[in-house]
């Protein structure tokens, strides 16, 4: 009888039977193994420009090869990617590209246009698969491109400090600042206040942090006031986007967040922060 090899992915440690999946859907266990199902498989491959990650101080105007697999670790309700990051193998359209092919694509694109710089990971939650960030990040820095992460931050340590040296631009969701909010949502906050404190303190990346400002869950004044200042002590440089929440999946019959709420916290935020965008507004 075969038994369960554990993933220590993220917080969640899941057992995995032989040929199973983790609660991400993107990872399982082949041979005993914990292993990235989702390895090199792309459900999403686009040009975007840096600004729709969202990054706002990290080399304006130019452009990224935006690449997404499948999975997530997280079930916020109100996700805007759930078709993808909530799909396993079996539920969405995918093809296979490999590290190699996809730094050669990426080198294809910036010679058609000089514009674009580099890889982001994006779209669904690109840790769940996080070997495929780190080897096609490893070619890509070989190759003169840059590496973008766009990224739920709920991972392991490990995961964590393993990618670090080789991102050069993160935007990662703080979702809220509740621990038990973010035990709702499927996530940890320890996790993501490490990846945060990891990336945020990197002489090699430059941190933006995304808050969506969603109803009952992250329009506190009170919260958004600990969130920025606990920020500003990691690096008073870490860049905050405090966005307007718009219905979205099980929240789609709820009310957009009223601007005026967006910009009450971002000028809490900046009692902190000099660097705070608003987003969706």
């Amino acid at each position: 009888m075969s038994s369960n090899a554990t993933c220590d992915v993220c917080w969640r440690h899941c057992a995995i039977p032989e040929g199973g999946a983790g609660f991400c859907r993107a990872r399982t266990c082949r041979e005993g193994r914990v292993v990235a199902e989702n390895y090199g498989r792309l459900t999403s491959v686009a040009i975007d420009p840096v600004e729709k990650k969202p990054l706002a101080e990290w080399h304006p105007g130019a452009r990224v090869l935006s690449v997404g697999s499948y999975g997530c670790n997280m079930r916020c309700p109100f996700c805007q990617n759930h078709e993808i990051s909530q799909a396993g193998a079996g539920g969405v359209p995918w093809r296979e590209v490999l590290p190699q092919e996809l730094v050669d694509l990426a080198l294809e694109c910036a010679e058609r246009d000089p514009g674009v710089i580099g890889i982001a990971h994006t779209y669904n939650e690109p840790l769940v698969g996080w070997e495929y960030v780190r080897d096609c990040s490893m070619l890509a820095h070989e190759a003169g491109l840059a590496n973008v992460l766009v990224s739920n931050g709920c991972a392991s340590a490990r995961v964590i400090e393993a990618l670090a040296p080789f991102v050069d631009a993160a935007n990662i969701d703080l979702k809220c600042f509740s621990a038990d909010d973010y035990r709702e949502l499927g996530g940890s906050l320890e996790d993501v206040r490490h990846a945060i404190e990891v990336l945020g303190t990197s002489k090699t990346c430059h941190l933006e942090v995304t808050t969506l400002v969603v109803p009952g869950l992250s329009d506190s004044e009170a919260a958004m006031r600990k969130e920025a200042a606990w920020l500003a002590s990691v690096d008073e440089s870490i860049v905050l986007h405090v966005t307007r929440f718009f219905p979205r999946w099980h929240m789609a019959d709820a009310q957009p967040t009223p601007v005026a709420t967006v910009m009450r916290l971002a000028d809490v935020a900046r009692e902190y922060l000099p660097h705070v965008h608003v987003g969706n507004c």
